[in-house]
């Protein structure tokens, strides 16, 4: 069995006195998608922001490519390969949309690597070209959602966490972020955990996922067979039927 590329081993987080995460535990293997899915407070955001080094751990352990990770800080994880795309999207408003594609790229040294990484982002947001220009807040919600993702992988990742991609967002431009998001993990081999409100939306485009409630790990399966879950169905995916 090889490892996996992200584990999560019994993490502990709490905001001062209330724990809001308790004892979680996921893999994420190379080359998958992995979802998180829940309802809102049961700690799908908490978990990204204790791999990706914003919030510490008060226990547990957080291992990517085997090496132990826990509570590093997170411009070390980002030259480890490790990118996070926040919920809120948290663009650089005031700055144009090729200034915050190059804010990404802001610990890459090769010039020419950026130019290739600034052309693949085009490629598959044509959009971001369009208005490369412009200053980004003035995008709508899914032209900067499109922007976060851009500038994520600007620093070449190897893993990308995605925490609520299809928040606030139209349904037309949800379905080209997801294809698009598909494509990334297809053409270019990187690895993926998402957290998503959309259950169904997250549970079609992956092949792992698991359900937390509380700050715990309450189920984890094959995403289609969460699919076919009463239990899931009934809580996150509109009934029983």
């Amino acid at each position: 069995m090889t490892l996996p590329l992200l584990e999560v081993r019994n993490l502990t987080v709490n905001y001062g006195a209330i724990a809001a995460l308790q004892g979680v535990s996921l893999k994420v293997h190379r080359g998958d998608i992995v979802t998180l899915i829940g309802a809102n407070g049961a700690g799908k955001t908490t978990t990204l922001r204790a791999v990706s080094g914003l919030l510490k751990a008060r226990s547990g352990e957080v291992l990517y490519d085997g090496r132990s990770i826990t509570n590093s800080a997170p411009h070390e994880l980002v030259k480890l390969g490790l990118a996070h795309v926040p919920e809120g999207r948290m663009v650089f408003a005031n700055l144009t949309v090729l200034e915050n594609l190059r804010m990404g790229a802001y610990l890459v040294r090769d010039k020419e690597a950026i130019l290739r990484e600034q052309d693949y982002v085009y490629s598959i947001f044509p959009r971001l070209k369009e208005r490369e220009k412009q200053l980004a807040g003035t995008l709508s919600g899914g032209e900067q959602q499109m922007l976060a993702i851009g500038r994520a992988l600007m620093s070449k990742p190897r893993f990308l966490m995605l925490d609520e991609p299809s928040l606030g967002i139209a349904p037309l431009l949800v379905q080209k972020i997801f294809e698009q998001i598909v494509a990334v993990n297809r053409q270019h081999g990187i690895t993926i955990l998402l957290v998503e409100q959309n259950a169904n939306l997250a549970l079609e485009v992956s092949s792992h996922g698991y359900v937390l409630e509380s700050g715990r790990i309450l189920l984890e399966d094959t995403s289609s067979r969460l699919r076919s879950n009463q239990q899931v169905k009934a809580a996150y995916l509109g009934g029983t039927d």
